[in-house]
């Protein structure tokens, strides 16, 4: 069930504020572009479908307790079922066809964010749990001219150097333009970390995107790039989907795709917000119904019947 609160959509406890600023969370103009040079009106347009995630809604069975930081990034569930593995503090799928995550999951604030680990420890290395016909190897990027871009940032891991360590398996990387990975990808790291002085905690999903685009002969294709021996996709565009939970227990999300390409560091990082249904509907992960179904059953663990 939807109600509508002047510009702040409430479904079922979670929060999803809409509009551009610092405290955006969802725009809702599917229609106004961002006055950025262009940038933006290069990213497909996806048709976004009614939801009714209400209906979607099945009993939460809270008798899991999170002993570990892999298993606490998993509060509100995995967007899909195929390939999940754990590490030390985050917990991705992976896609073998790909070379690469579909998506990983991490949990960050400011324990997370706090310790001695350093990144001059740590080497990329091949992920030995993936069969060799389906992984990347160090070969593939090189000359590539594209960065080993995390998907698991590594900053976001202080807290134990085995933690950032596992950051640098290659099936925790995506090829990335090194210019968006040094400059608006960053920024958008970084401001996922600086949420953690805002909010408990601060649940991040990341992944790539293959949209389509129209070719001259006004068809849609998927087209992307691959690199190395091993055919490693390169993405059109990634996402961030964060779930921001306020110590009373409410829930805001943002989402958020920017291109596979340079990106003016200077524009907005509002200006990348996108509806959630955007990326489900994108990328083939649902990530509503799970929120749908965790903060149901806390509320009715709270409020009784």
């Amino acid at each position: 069930m939807h109600r509508v609160f002047c510009s702040r959509w409430v479904v079922s406890g979670v929060s999803l504020a809409v509009g551009i600023g610092v405290g955006a969370t969802l725009t809702c103009d599917r229609h106004n572009k961002p006055q950025d040079g262009g940038l933006l009106d290069r990213i497909p347009i996806i048709p976004i479908p009614s939801v009714n995630a209400a209906s979607e809604i099945s009993p939460y069975q809270p008798g899991h307790i999170a002993v570990n930081k892999s298993t606490a990034a998993m509060k509100y569930g995995f967007p899909s079922l195929s390939n999940i593995k754990t590490r030390e503090s985050y917990v991705t799928s992976y896609d073998p066809r790909n070379r690469t995550a579909a998506w990983v999951i991490e949990q960050l604030n400011s324990e997370t964010l706090t310790g001695t680990s350093d990144r001059k420890n740590c080497n990329f290395k091949e992920d030995e749990t993936v069969h060799v016909y389906h992984r990347s190897n160090n070969s593939d990027y090189k000359g590539s001219g594209f960065d080993r871009g995390h998907l698991a940032a590594a900053a976001n891991h202080k807290w134990s150097q085995k933690a950032m360590d596992d950051t640098f398996y290659l099936s925790n990387v995506s090829p990335q333009n090194p210019h968006l990975n040094q400059n608006a990808w960053n920024n958008l790291e970084q401001y996922c970390r600086s949420l953690t002085k805002h909010y408990q905690n601060v649940f991040v999903c990341t992944g790539p995107l293959y949209l389509p685009r129209q070719e001259p002969d006004g068809k849609l294709y998927v087209k992307y790039q691959v690199v190395g021996k091993n055919h490693v996709a390169v993405p059109t565009h990634f996402f961030k989907v964060v779930i921001l939970e306020k110590p009373r227990g409410d829930i805001e999300l943002r989402s958020y795709v920017m291109p596979n390409m340079p990106v003016d560091e200077k524009i907005p990082l509002e200006r990348f917000l996108v509806p959630i249904e955007s990326i489900e509907r994108a990328s083939g992960l649902l990530f509503v119904p799970n929120i749908m179904k965790r903060t149901s059953s806390l509320k009715a663990i709270t409020t009784g019947p």
